[in-house]
């Protein structure tokens, strides 16, 4: 137990201050070097052949070693280390494989907001265009030997719970738009769906699975265990999955560190293997990386094993491919020794890890890639920091506005109050990089030509000072307009920290309501991942405005500014539910169900029983709108409105010859003629939600089916929004997972509000669109 214990203060120790080795990237050399006659340098070959003849030349030693993801390589064969770890959540970060430079290229790279704002701007096009810049900038820093070829990134769990310390790292909750979000993200990364000849980047969809607990009242991530039904794995766990490894065919998927229903999930033969390379086709040039460090709390955590040697064994055995440990991979020959494993289980590993660097060309010639011809001129371009500006200002939301903005040319004279008035590296969240430049709200308001008294009021976290209010209160009596700039960060959600409560952390709303005192109009600018609850801020008429703005990234000042200015138009939505502060004291984090129950309010917008402060999807404009039915692209012309019946059959038989799985396949295109009837340019988010009382009880409020967000439309002028919706999209998942399409009422509805609605009838028998493999431990 003694050396268990001190691997565990050794594992939480680095934990605390992060890994800090890095190793640059060098190629083989398949020309003169020792491998230049081994098939893995035949270009006319398959990865997976090439792999092979690879590893046939490894000894047992040299295998277990390069389970690690900082990997050793194979210096007698010329086979160079290679450091697996990378992140690239909203742009290039700081990790154990990333090495930026001091000064001149590579010192920076393009900082993009954190994913729960890009996911608040219901725009797949931006995000596979951010990804697109994402990959590009790490080519060029993996060509300058900076940086790997692989990028752990995205996290694409649903944020389930509003105390998840690490909701900012995902685009929201709704499982149908993580999908949508990740398919495009990954495809932008990779360079295509499944590339040839070769990957972008190798992307990695994290964490699998049921991932969304750090720490809450004494529940570690380590040890949790997560209960969850086949119902709730099908129909909201793992749809962001299935599109990432399905349907965008990322190179890679990481598993998580928390158990699922009694088995840790790098342990989980159902999770590894039964689901994701048997049911969705994960191919054997792809591999499974643990989380950091998920195998050895198969152990310390779980104690699902009775030690480290099993742990590493089971992880191997279960389909974990890569460790990303503290040296339990030196653990891998004792249990070869003890025959807990065989040589062939090492090499399926390994074999794995090199078909995937073979696609991406880390043996081949660089003159014949584009991809290793990129360079430093690829990196923090202008059009990647218009890119990085426009995601911000399309993501932020605006929850309330009286009238108040946009701000009148007379207000000159700003009063800029509260902790993140002048935040610059707080504006990327976590998982970040460094920055070209940071936009702070400060610097947004003076380049936006505002005369700006800024006073930092409180700190987010601060209790019992009040010190700072006397110089906030003069400064806002000195202003035509006062905005305070507060909310969350790092210090209250983060990895490995969940909160508590839902209410604003310290005093800051006591601040709030002493400048509400002075008279002035005034404008809540909240930052942060997880939403606060805004009811005492909603419901205050001396509070004119609220823009939520998440963590923005490197110009989230000047987005912020161009919204309150009326340059931009918000027209950003919520990607999660805000939910009043009681909604914490009525379930536990613990607690992995979705639908109502006794103890059990129901989680997201989908299940949620009581009133949300402000609900998923909303989020108010500049102008107005007028709705309209309207012929998709490819309807007949004597298209007479939506049809009010769909055979089952028909759309299956229909299905089975034009989509490669039936839950892809479509039901129909729904098409609705947006029109500015306002004095304001906006962009438009269309959300097309169903809802009806169709398959089994209980059921949904309502579900999110297809989005899509219009640009710049005009004031009187009109833009046709059209929304495919797949039989995927209105299917419910049976208690065993499997999916069907019921027959019975539907109703879609354009927005939270209903704007526009239709209703039609699913006709024929209840037919099963897709299955679910069993769980052999249940």
């Amino acid at each position: 137990m003694s050396k268990a214990l001190g691997r565990l203060h050794a594992l939480l120790a680095t934990l605390a201050v992060g890994v800090a080795i890095v190793h640059a990237i060098s190629f083989p050399d398949c020309v003169d070097g020792p491998l230049k006659a081994n098939a893995v340098c035949d270009v006319t070959k398959d990865a997976i052949t090439r792999a092979k003849a690879l590893i046939d030349l490894w000894t047992d030693d040299e295998l277990a070693a390069n389970i690690d993801s900082a990997a050793p390589g194979v210096p007698r064969l010329g086979l160079p280390a290679y450091a697996w770890e990378a992140e690239g959540l909203h742009g290039i970060a700081t990790s154990p494989g990333v090495m930026f430079a001091s000064s001149g290229n590579f010192s920076s790279a393009t900082s993009f907001p954190q994913p729960i704002l890009m996911g608040a701007a219901f725009d797949d096009p931006l995000i596979q265009k951010v990804a697109s810049v994402i990959s590009t900038e790490g080519r060029a820093f993996s060509n300058a030997g900076r940086a790997p070829l692989d990028y752990w990134t995205p996290n694409i769990n649903p944020f389930r719970d509003p105390r998840w310390g690490r909701g900012q790292e995902t685009p929201g909750e709704d499982p149908f738009h993580l999908s949508q979000y990740v398919y495009n993200l990954i495809v932008g990364l990779q360079g295509g769906v499944d590339p040839k000849p070769y990957f972008k980047v190798v992307a990695d969809c994290k964490h699998f699975a049921a991932y969304d607990l750090e720490n809450w009242e004494g529940n570690l991530r380590y040890g949790f265990n997560a209960i969850v039904s086949q119902q709730d794995l099908s129909e909201f766990y793992l749809p962001p999955f299935q599109s990432c490894a399905r349907d965008a065919k990322v190179g890679s998927v990481m598993c998580s560190y928390n158990a699922v229903n009694g088995v840790p999930a790098c342990a989980n033969k159902f999770l590894l293997q039964d689901i994701l390379r048997d049911h969705w086709g994960f191919s054997d040039d792809r591999w499974v990386v643990s989380d950091c460090p998920a195998v050895e709390v198969i152990y310390l955590g779980h104690n699902f094993t009775s030690g480290f040697v099993e742990a590493a064994a089971v992880a191997l055995l279960a389909g974990t491919d890569i460790f990303c440990d503290l040296g339990i991979t030196k653990d891998l020959p004792d249990a070869l020794q003890q025959g807990l494993i065989k040589r062939t289980d090492l090499e399926r590993a390994v074999i794995r890890q090199y078909a995937s660097l073979i696609r991406l060309g880390y043996f081949d010639p660089p003159e014949v890639q584009p991809y290793r011809q990129l360079g430093p001129s690829e990196v923090n371009t202008l059009e990647a920091q218009q890119l990085a500006h426009t995601a911000a200002v399309e993501g932020m939301v605006l929850l309330k506005n009286d009238g108040v903005l946009p701000l009148s040319p007379h207000v000159r004279k700003l009063a800029l109050i509260g902790p993140w008035g002048n935040a610059t590296e707080l504006m990327q969240g976590n998982y970040f990089g460094v920055a070209p430049f940071l936009i702070s709200a400060l610097q947004g308001a003076q380049q936006a030509g505002f005369d700006v008294e800024y006073v930092f009021g409180t700190n987010v976290t601060t209790q019992n000072d009040t010190s700072g209010f006397p110089a906030a209160i003069a400064a806002a009596k000195r202003a035509d307009v006062v905005i305070f700039a507060g909310g969350l960060d790092e210090t209250v959600e983060s990895e490995s920290l969940d909160r508590l409560n839902l209410t604003w952390p310290g005093n800051q709303l006591e601040l709030v309501a002493e400048l509400e005192r002075v008279g002035k109009p005034l404008i809540i600018a909240q930052f942060g991942g997880g939403q606060l609850d805004d009811t005492t801020l909603k419901n205050s008429h001396a509070v004119n405005a609220i823009i939520w703005g998440g963590y923005p990234g490197q110009s989230g000042g000047a987005a912020l500014f161009d919204i309150l200015t009326g340059k931009a138009a918000p027209a950003g939505r919520l990607p999660i539910t805000q939910y009043p502060a009681a909604y914490a004291d009525q379930v536990p984090m613990t607690d992995m169900s979705l639908r109502p129950s006794a103890t059990n309010p129901g989680r997201t917008y989908k299940w949620y029983t009581g009133t949300p402060v402000y609900e998923f999807g909303f989020g108010l404009h500049y102008t107005t709108f007028a709705f309209s039915w309207a012929a998709p692209r490819a309807a007949a012309a004597s298209f007479g409105g939506p049809a009010k019946t769909y055979s089952i059959a028909e759309l299956v038989s229909r299905g089975e010859h034009s989509a490669p799985f039936l839950d892809l396949a479509l039901l129909d295109t729904f098409a609705v003629r947006v029109t500015n009837t306002g004095t304001v340019a906006s962009d438009y988010v269309a959300l097309l939600f169903v809802s009806g009382s169709f398959g089994p009880a209980p059921h949904p409020t309502k579900q999110l089916v297809s989005y899509t967000r219009v640009h710049g439309l005009a004031p009187q002028k009109s833009a046709v929004a059209e929304l495919p919706v797949t039989l995927g999209a209105i299917a419910r998942a049976e208690e065993t997972g499997a999916k069907w399409v019921y027959p019975g009422t539907y109703t879609v509805a354009l927005d939270t509000d209903g704007a526009l609605k239709h209703t039609f009838t699913l006709t024929g028998n209840a037919t099963k669109i897709a299955t679910w493999p069993a769980d052999p431990s249940a």
